[in-house]
């Protein structure tokens, strides 16, 4: 898995059908200590419901497609999770509604 930002959505008016009424969002690979982008973006389904500006957890290759509603779609990057907060070393990088 690999930490992301949700930095935007994707819009697609034609796909694939087994696609029909998956949510696709455009996401930045992040440094988990610092938070800052590294200039590296996906775009993924969301099986979780995330939103802009959300830390989340991306799954990539074939685990993307395990999720429940992603099952037989033809994606290999799946937002899995919504992250509440991040611990490096005994301290926190990260926490959902907090500023640190």
């Amino acid at each position: 898995m690999v930490l992301a930002k949700v930095v935007g959505t994707i819009v697609s008016t034609q796909k694939e059908q087994n696609m029909e009424g998956i949510k696709l969002l455009l996401l930045e690979k992040i440094d988990p200590v610092t938070l800052n982008g590294k200039n590296d973006f996906v775009v993924s389904t969301d099986a979780v419901g995330a939103g802009l500006d959300e830390i989340v957890c991306l799954a990539a290759g074939s685990g993307a497609r395990q999720t429940t509603l992603t099952k037989g779609v033809p994606t290999d990057a799946s937002v899995i999770a919504i992250v509440d907060s991040i611990e490096k070393d005994g301290k926190f990088t990260f926490q959902k509604n907090k500023n640190l």
